[in-house]
């Protein structure tokens, strides 16, 4: 019978333990009984992160370069022809990134401004393109399965934009509407780097090659 008296002994104490702290916290705040419950807080949820491809060919991947340009820094250069897009450092440097640019017909070229940056952007397709492709839904919320992928940077009044995909097989493809792609993770650098009025130039498809050595 000694084994069951130390157990009663041990519960005993227990409840003695557990009512000198409920009193004690009920001194210190008479309304600590009828408190609500408080869950505990729980760790932001992060979004799934498709559309990186560490496998992509090597001159497609992010990378610093020697570039020469009358640009200044912090500039958007979109070499159309090339599928690359550069972002000027200064000093003969530049960001250089692997991207998929318009279809046969979709490119354009010119100079903007990023008027607008947005994470996991909602995507509504504009009037022209539902024209075009009358199957596309009228409005999708942004997250991983949206096609404009983690980041997208908006150019001045049009309906142009750089931002990510969750396809990366399209990168170095001509596939777009007129957008610039990258993969997520470098829309994502890119969006981290750049600002608001930031300068971005487009190349036509008959531009010659930038001048990089």
């Amino acid at each position: 019978m000694k084994p069951i008296r130390l157990v009663r002994n041990a519960a005993a104490i227990a409840t003695m333990v557990v009512a000198a702290t409920l009193s004690t916290a009920a001194s210190a705040n008479p309304f600590f009984l009828f408190a609500p419950f408080q869950p505990l807080p729980q760790a932001p949820v992060e979004r799934a992160m498709p559309g990186t491809d560490e496998q992509a060919p090597a001159h497609l991947r992010r990378q610093v370069v020697d570039y020469r340009s009358h640009e200044a820094p912090g500039t958007v250069i979109i070499d159309t022809p090339n599928t690359y897009l550069y972002l000027v450092l200064g000093n003969g440097k530049a960001m250089r990134y692997g991207i998929g640019v318009g279809r046969e017909g979709f490119t354009w070229s010119g100079t903007q401004t990023i008027s607008r940056k947005a994470e996991w952007p909602d995507w509504t397709p504009p009037a022209e393109m539902i024209a075009r492709q009358p199957y596309l839904p009228r409005h999708m919320a942004g997250g991983p399965g949206n096609p404009l992928g983690a980041r997208a940077m908006y150019l001045g009044n049009t309906i142009y934009r750089i931002h990510g995909t969750n396809d990366p097989s399209t990168i170095g493809g001509r596939v777009s509407s007129g957008c610039i792609r990258l993969t997520n993770e470098d829309v994502v650098d890119l969006y981290s780097r750049v600002n608001i009025g930031s300068k971005v130039v487009v190349l036509p498809m008959n531009a010659r090659s930038v001048a990089v050595h």
